[in-house]
């Protein structure tokens, strides 16, 4: 049933102040005097407010009581409301138990009545010794988490698996509770709310359950200016079914406008409010031979590109909106298309889904279930019947939701444990999701787990795969395509750096930042050492001796190569004949600091890596392959609606500097549509691109496409770089310059770098404490100027020694100047700037 989001004569009060949490030994007395409690909130985040707790060393929860308690005012009959308690949870009321809960997936609602004043107390017990009390033998014992026992619990993985999440455990009421009152003339019980779209027209289904509708009571629904009759059935149900001619299509926004639509019902008297609707049609082409996995969306296939979510606050496990709009902008920002919540994380809250509606994400949801042989009886089924129930209720409306996958890793880690063919499914759990997705969201594309699909669960080649080719198992990067990934739900990960050594975690090698590199459990290696597997193979340089020889040379290699990785893949993969229809990297953003696979750091700064898959997911792409004694292709990808007409340029570089191929040609790249094209077809004369034939001397040491709308002396809308020799580029002088420019009229802090070079620069990127560049680790090829967006930095200093606060990227008081320096890899010296105050 889709979320009523108001209605006439409904109270709701959200009970979100006055709590107070104590602390006891396991169904024992409660000790002391309680602390202050957010609610929602967690146990950790009430003790880390207090000083009980730090997320930098955390202290485990499970081995202790929590009680939560407040105070209630109201008369009469009301409902309670709990849309979340983690994990096992007894609620009173006056001391007198109203419900206990299993499940930190499942809401519920209480009915009460009050006389004046009440207490309300919600236990929380001690996890350990409830999973110490379940017995079963399960087929097989994962390494990922523990204890073993997680697995008849329906609690978050996060905080049991160690070698890459902090051990913060989840306790408390992370979700709202409230008290709902009902004075109206009538009782909206429910709402059914179905959208669909044909290609052409939008349609939409609403049954509202009514209860205590007057007889004679008429209704209506109105949808993007569209108003349609509800017919009462006789019953306690009010429907309506409508056509909406030409509507404007929902599109994840790499494709098109993520268009929403606000639905709004009457009866009577009595106002429904139903949020927004989208209407867009999902469907799978499998392919010639039926085990392919490309996402079609209004009928036209799009690659989906983006990463697997982490959420943002660990601690308090927040479903603010203000807590998840600037990650889910950023990556937005980044050309993502799509979010994977993976069964090892939790479900997000009703927020999260209206932002990626907004956004235009669309969601690859995994029901939480990762890697255990789960429990079959009929308590946990039901149980997990009613979560996924409750989930797709919630979420009926939202467009960005597209797939619903029952969980990750179960069936790989079932057969790469050595146990028959027959014993990879959970059948008796897949069935419960997958009826209960076909009954409540049958527009949603479901996917039995993660991955699947092919003779072994993790076949790259067939279904969907998690694809560690590039990356854990240190491929060299032809692997991408000789791997014949179809959709990689999970792929690449990386121990990637972020621009600035993070606080708290030493530099480089000290035990206390090896502990927060990556690594899977029991493995003899970790991600730093793939990362450096990479380092040696692209730059050919020892990274075990440059590590203490040269520590900052070191670090700013290992932040430009995983990046360099990730594009190379994606290039790959988007390139026109590719057989890949996705890729979602792992992971988006780090849990915790240090150089964790995330892109985007745990404050949520964009790593180096972050600023390369923005250029391999951008909606206009060029890129350049190697295609052996075939020479050089270039392929133009358009995910936009209409057809693209530019000039494609292609330049060899001798020495970085003197251009010694150099061709032009108009392109027209269609609608969502690929061009390929060899680079021999630009020229009329045989130029070696690749040095595929080795007549002599190689005579290039890079060559760049670029594309261009405009001007020719215009910056380029996109480029790709193919490195003949391998990107270990002399270190040069580069002439390279570097101007500080205030932007407007208005004398703020809003300023710009114009960079220009005299030779090719390799990740070329800016140094500044007082301002964040907008872009950086690019390459830029001489004759062509970049003009690079300066932000002021949250916290940084203005002239006259005064902090200044940042929102958004824009200065809040005071007047600063940029002071910095632009780095090359290749640049024999920084080159130092300064603004003109």
């Amino acid at each position: 049933m889709a979320r009523l989001r108001a209605v006439t004569g409904q109270r709701r009060t959200l009970l979100d102040r006055e709590w107070t949490l104590t602390v006891s030994a396991p169904g024992g007395p409660e000790g002391g005097e309680g602390i202050p409690a957010p609610v929602p909130g967690t146990a950790a985040q009430a003790l880390q407010a207090a000083g009980l707790w730090s997320a930098e060393d955390p202290a485990p929860l499970h081995d202790r009581d929590f009680v939560y308690r407040t105070r209630l005012n109201g008369h009469g009959p009301h409902v309670l409301r709990f849309h979340g308690l983690a994990t096992i949870a007894e609620v009173r009321l006056d001391g007198e138990c109203i419900l206990t809960s299993d499940s930190m997936y499942l809401a519920h609602e209480v009915p009460v009545t009050l006389n004046g004043e009440a207490e309300l107390s919600i236990r929380f017990h001690a996890l350990h010794p409830v999973l110490a009390a379940k017995k079963g033998r399960a087929r097989w014992r994962p390494k990922l988490a523990e204890p073993a026992g997680l697995r008849f619990v329906r609690t978050t993985l996060l905080g049991h698996m160690p070698g890459w999440c902090p051990p913060i455990h989840a306790v408390g009421p992370f979700r709202p509770v409230e008290l709902v009152e009902d004075t109206g003339p009538c009782r909206v019980m429910a709402a059914d709310l179905r959208s669909g779209y044909d290609g052409r027209d939008g349609h939409l289904s609403l049954r509202l359950t009514v209860e205590g509708a007057a007889a004679g009571t008429t209704g209506s629904v109105e949808v993007a200016g569209h108003t349609a009759p509800l017919v009462f059935d006789g019953v306690d149900g009010f429907a309506a079914d409508l056509t909406l001619p030409g509507v404007e299509p929902w599109w994840p926004h790499t494709h098109g406008e993520p268009v929403l639509h606000g639905v709004a019902a009457r009866i009577g008297s009595v106002e429904v409010e139903l949020g927004r609707v989208g209407f867009r049609s999902l469907a799978v082409d499998r392919g010639a031979d039926g085990t392919g996995f490309a996402l079609l969306v209004n009928g036209e296939r799009v690659f989906c590109r983006g990463g697997c979510w982490v959420p943002v606050d660990l601690v308090g496990l927040s479903s603010d909106r203000a807590v998840y709009e600037p990650e889910l902008r950023r990556m937005r920002e980044a050309g993502a298309n799509m979010v994977r919540v993976g069964g090892t994380m939790l479900y997000e809250g009703d927020a999260f889904f209206e932002l990626c509606d907004e956004l235009g994400l669309l969601v690859w949801q995994d029901a939480m279930f990762a890697n255990f042989d789960y429990p079959t009886d009929a308590a946990f089924l039901g149980s997990v019947r009613a979560e996924i129930a409750q989930l797709l209720d919630r979420t009926q409306t939202s467009p960005s939701l597209a797939v619903l996958c029952g969980g990750s890793e179960m069936e790989q880690q079932a057969a790469m444990l050595g146990l028959p063919r027959a014993s990879w499914t959970q059948a008796a759990l897949t069935a419960v999701i997958a009826e209960e997705t076909t009954a409540r969201r049958p527009d949603l594309i479901q996917v039995p787990n993660s991955p699947s699909g092919g003779p072994l669960p993790f076949i790259a080649n067939a279904g969907v795969t998690h694809y560690y080719g590039v990356g854990a198992y240190m491929k060299p990067l032809e692997d991408a395509r000789r791997a014949g990934v179809r959709f990689a739900s999970e792929c690449l990960a990386f121990a990637n750096l972020p621009e600035e050594d993070p606080l708290g975690v030493p530099a480089l090698h000290h035990p206390r930042w090896k502990q927060r590199v990556p690594r899977d459990p029991g493995a003899s290696w970790d991600f730093e050492d793939v990362r450096e597997h990479y380092l040696e193979t692209l730059y050919a340089v020892d990274p075990r001796r440059l590590r203490y020889e040269d520590p900052d040379r070191y670090r700013r290699l290992s932040r430009a190569v995983t990046g360099e990785v990730m594009q190379a893949v994606f290039d790959e993969w988007r390139r026109a004949g590719s057989s890949c229809t996705g890729g979602l990297v792992w992971q988006w953003r780090d849990p915790w600091p240090g150089a964790g696979w995330g892109v985007v750091a745990s404050d949520g700064t964009r790593k180096p890596a972050w600023y390369a898959l923005r250029r391999a997911f951008r909606p206009l792409r060029v890129i350049l392959t190697d295609e052996g004694v075939n020479g050089l292709a270039v392929h133009l990808v358009n995910d936009a609606a209409r057809p693209v007409e530019a000039l494609l340029r292609l330049t060899a570089w001798r020495d970085g500097s003197v251009p010694v191929l150099k061709a032009e040609r108009p392109v027209t790249i269609p609608a969502r549509g690929t061009v390929a094209l060899a680079a021999a077809e630009m020229s009329d004369r045989f130029f070696d691109t690749t040095y595929a034939y080795r007549f002599g001397p190689i005579s290039h040491d890079v060559v760049t496409a670029q594309v261009l709308l405009a001007e020719r002396d215009a910056e380029p809308i996109d480029e790709s770089h193919y490195f003949p020799k391998g990107r270990s580029l002399p270190r040069v002088d580069l002439g390279l310059t570097a101007v500080a420019e205030r932007q407007g009229s208005s004398g703020g802090d809003d300023w710009a770098l114009r960079l220009a070079t005299g030779r090719f620069a390799c990740s070329v990127h800016v140094e500044d404490e007082r301002f964040q560049a907008d872009d950086g680790w690019f390459h830029l090829a001489p004759g062509v100027e970049r003009v690079v967006r300066l932000r002021p930095r949250a916290g940084s200093r203005n002239g006259n020694g005064s902090r200044v606060g940042v929102t958004d990227g824009t200065a809040s008081a005071g007047r600063m100047v940029p002071d910095g320096e632009v780095h090359a890899l290749n640049a024999l010296a920084p080159v130092r700037y300064r603004g003109n105050a």
